[in-house]
């Protein structure tokens, strides 16, 4: 029985806070760090979480990496007898829900934007978000001779080599690489910051002159090069119904609109696939579990259009599984899953939203356990009540516990 408890088991890891390493690249929390970790280590959690800044460590020149402040935290994680699970934070602090400091990405590349912009993602209204780099430009060498993803691997290698001490000593147990957004793999759909409100539908998020051409070019291909991306889905803050996309019977349900939805979800797959393919380079040896993060977009989920999962890129319909694309893609890489939104119940949202986190936690674990992945669930916004917290033990466990492990 005591293996049946031990294949059972499910780790806890608490999240540090954003600011654990300061924006100026400094360590100088470590007494109120110490003391929180101490506080986490009785109460029996596993490890922590923390975000690795790019905007911090690369912040000063392409190429320059100063990772002081990350060493000193790491080893008063080590000193605390817990394990660390490092997000390659590839993306902007600031803008979403919970983000309480601003650490952009690094400025020399930002400058790169002042004479082309394009490398931002951008919406149909030709507004730029800097939070991240379009994947429209994974591949193209305009960053002082790098692309991005040269850019990421780099990032990653110089990672794996001054870290070396807490990966070889099994303290780093899990390496989350970000992909978008808040690190997420998605597109900056639904971005605060320019003034989206829930439950509003969002925008797709593939104007800028790359993404553009590529599905001129891939239309085209198809045999279709009159066809042009999206000009009937909306604003942010639309609700479904109001948009020609997204109406019933509307574009998403033509060839086209399909055609289009295909292009966009595979892209963004892509671009996980890509990048996670030099992570599995880069880390080969290391006892690491590599994990990417897919946002938990309930909003909309009871509606047949989906509309809010369509723009953040996740062709997700009640008669086609989005999710099992994305697993699919991570087998790949025996790589995890890690999903929001698990502490949300359905009677807890509005019912305008239309909204579902219960099925959609359900869905998207599911896919994952399917596929064989590991999976993990993190919640969304912060709660302090024993219903979340039951919530999230429900979804870690949704069928309990056997002798024959975890279902």
């Amino acid at each position: 029985m005591a293996g049946s408890l031990v294949a059972n088991y499910v780790q806890v890891n608490v999240m540090l806070p954003l600011d654990a390493v300061t924006v100026d690249n400094k360590f100088v929390k470590g007494d109120e760090i110490r003391a929180w970790l101490k506080k986490l280590t009785e109460v029996g959690v596993d490890g922590v979480m923390s975000d690795v800044w790019w905007g911090l460590v690369e912040g000063k020149a392409p190429g320059v990496y100063d990772w002081d402040a990350y060493k000193q935290l790491f080893k008063v994680v080590q000193e605390a007898g817990l394990k660390l699970q490092a997000i390659m934070s590839l993306h902007q602090c600031g803008g979403n829900v919970g983000d309480v400091v601003n650490i952009p990405i690094p400025q020399w590349v930002r400058d790169v934007g002042d004479s082309e912009p394009d490398i931002f993602y951008t919406n149909r209204g030709g507004v730029r978000n800097i939070e991240s780099l379009t994947l429209g430009v994974d591949d193209q060498p305009l960053f002082h001779g790098r692309t991005p993803i040269q850019m990421y691997a780099d990032y990653m290698k110089s990672f794996r080599e001054n870290m070396a001490e807490f990966l070889d000593a099994g303290v780093i147990v899990d390496i989350e690489v970000g992909l978008g957004p808040a690190g997420e793999m998605r597109y900056p759909s639904y971005p605060q910051s320019q003034g989206w409100v829930f439950p509003g539908i969002g925008e797709f998020i593939c104007y800028d002159k790359y993404l553009e051409a590529d599905f001129r070019a891939a239309a085209a291909k198809a045999g279709h090069p009159e066809w042009e991306l999206p000009d009937d889905a909306g604003e942010y803050n639309d609700t479904p119904e109001k948009t020609q996309f997204f109406a019933d019977n509307g574009t998403y349900t033509t060839e086209k609109g399909k055609f289009f939805l295909t292009w966009y979800s595979n892209k963004l797959i892509k671009h996980g696939d890509k990048i996670l393919d030099e992570a599995n380079k880069i880390f080969l040896g290391c006892r690491v579990q590599l994990a990417i993060k897919i946002s938990g977009i309930h909003w909309w989920y009871k509606v047949p259009n989906h509309a809010a999962e369509l723009t953040a890129g996740y062709y997700n319909l009640d008669d086609r599984d989005g999710y099992r694309t994305i697993t699919r893609m991570l087998t790949r890489h025996r790589a995890c899953v890690n999903f929001t939104c698990a502490e949300m119940r359905d009677s807890e949202q509005s019912a305008e939203a239309k909204s579902s986190p219960e099925k959609l936690v359900q869905q998207v674990l599911s896919a994952g356990w399917r596929d064989g992945l590991n999976v993990a669930c993190e919640n969304a916004l912060s709660r302090y009540d024993a219903t979340g917290y039951n919530t999230i033990l429900r979804n870690a466990r949704p069928t309990g516990i056997s002798e024959n492990g975890p279902s």
